[in-house]
């Protein structure tokens, strides 16, 4: 596991690594070169069309508030309902060939847009029905690019791939959001959605000229049912020391910060007296927060460990969220930039050892399901949490809201402490016994 090794010490030969890690190697490893372009890519599409989409449904159809919350829902709906069998059926299957369908599928349905809009057929009811068809395509790719990851990158290169692909990712994030309101407002929301199916368009491309053949199942292996599979991830998942304590601890912090972010906006407006105009300029130090997390996220890592990360910087970063209920207009602000920003690049860092951990540590021919039990754990608990901040929030007050969310973040990172992560230097990438896949599976 890349992100463990202590670059200042000697290895088992007694031999010194160099001083100085050449940071553009892997962009030299064509296959990783190809991913990392197509997900880039994809990435910025999905960013622009993240604004242009809902645009479309606002300026375009009229569309209301209740509209919008069912256009946001359809996105997370197949989570819930397909990511358990969705990850034992990515299994089964070559993990390229999902993600290439899965892109293909997206591009065609990006592309309907624009071609339906033209047509001047194009109605909310088609929006969800896009929405809800795009989510689906995103629950089989997630476990997919996850797994395939390893099959192209070597296990000691795997943080520092995460880490390049999370920031470029953090990029087009920032420039997407800007990009997709500009070209909203000269060309049209409409074309800011066709830019996201040439995006897929890019990335289908990067995909189908990556030279790496990952080996299939082997047909005369021992024959399992999905439901059998689906189990035997969440046996991996329940019983691991380490994995249990990681999706337990990002489902209770996802709840909370889900439930905060769904107030910032309306705190902004309602309560700091935040001029419309800043609001976009404010929410980017998230992205610029994570941007920075995943620039320093594998020299922390190898600097004092993967567990000492995952625990101190989770601990530490936290509790700047807590500057976030004290904002105001004017100067005041920069409380909201530094609460926003500071736990941004935190959760950035620990995603990025999070990711390597589960690719390192998880078998391989379980990747997929484990992944997405672990998605279902940790996005299950967003729509809940959405909900109950605006309950409280109609009847303690916002500012309370975010309070209680916030402190309650910051204390539920201490949940970091249960198991075997506080007594570790770095993250084990494997096991500690080799019947640890095979229980999960029986």
């Amino acid at each position: 596991m890349s992100i463990t090794a202590d670059r200042a010490r000697p290895d088992l030969d007694g031999e010194a690594d160099p001083p100085r890690r050449d940071r553009l190697r892997l962009f030299r490893h064509y296959d990783f070169r190809q991913l990392w372009i197509g997900q880039s890519t994809s990435r910025l599409g999905s960013a622009i069309s993240g604004v242009a989409l809902p645009l479309v449904a606002v300026t375009v159809l009229d569309a209301g508030p209740l509209a919008m919350g069912l256009l946001t829902a359809a996105a997370w709906l197949p989570t819930l309902l397909l990511g358990l069998p969705a990850g034992a059926w990515v299994d089964r299957r070559p993990r390229r060939q999902v993600m290439i369908v899965t892109n293909a599928v997206s591009m065609v349905l990006m592309l309907s847009v624009p071609v339906v809009a033209w047509l001047g057929v194009l109605s909310v009811g088609y929006l969800l029905a896009v929405a809800l068809a795009k989510g689906v395509c995103a629950v089989f790719f997630a476990p997919a690019y996850q797994a395939f990851l390893p099959t192209i990158v070597e296990k000691k290169d795997l943080g520092e791939a995460n880490a390049k692909l999370s920031g470029s990712g953090q990029v087009a994030l920032i420039g997407g959001s800007g990009l997709g309101g500009l070209i909203a407002q000269v060309f049209g929301a409409v074309t800011g959605v066709l830019l996201d199916a040439v995006s897929y368009l890019v990335a289908l491309l990067c995909l189908t000229s990556i030279r790496t053949r990952e080996p299939r199942p082997d047909p005369n292996g021992r024959r399992t049912t999905i439901r059998q599979d689906i189990a035997a991830g969440i046996r991996f998942l329940v019983r691991d020391p380490y994995m249990r304590v990681i999706a337990l601890c990002a489902s209770i912090e996802n709840l909370l910060l889900t439930g905060a972010h769904a107030l910032l906006v309306v705190f902004l407006v309602q309560v700091a007296g935040v001029h419309l105009g800043a609001i976009g300029l404010l929410m980017v130090a998230d992205s610029v927060g994570g941007l920075l997390g995943a620039i320093v996220a594998t020299r922390i890592a190898r600097r004092i460990g993967t567990a000492r990360t995952l625990l101190l910087v989770a601990i530490l970063s936290a509790p700047f969220g807590l500057l976030i209920p004290l904002t105001t207009n004017g100067l005041g602000m920069i409380y909201f930039v530094i609460g926003l920003g500071v736990p941004a690049a935190g959760m950035v860092i620990c995603g990025i050892v999070s990711s390597t951990f589960r690719q390192s540590y998880c078998p391989q021919e379980m990747q997929g399901r484990i992944s997405t039990t672990a998605m279902v754990t940790v996005y299950g608990s967003m729509p809940i949490g959405a909900l109950l901040a605006g309950a409280l929030g109609a009847t303690i007050g916002i500012r309370t809201t975010l309070w209680i969310m916030l402190g309650g973040l910051a204390a539920a990172k201490l949940l970091r402490l249960i198991g075997p992560i506080k007594s570790s230097r770095d993250l084990p990438t494997a096991p500690a016994t080799p019947t640890t896949a095979a229980t999960a599976a029986t």
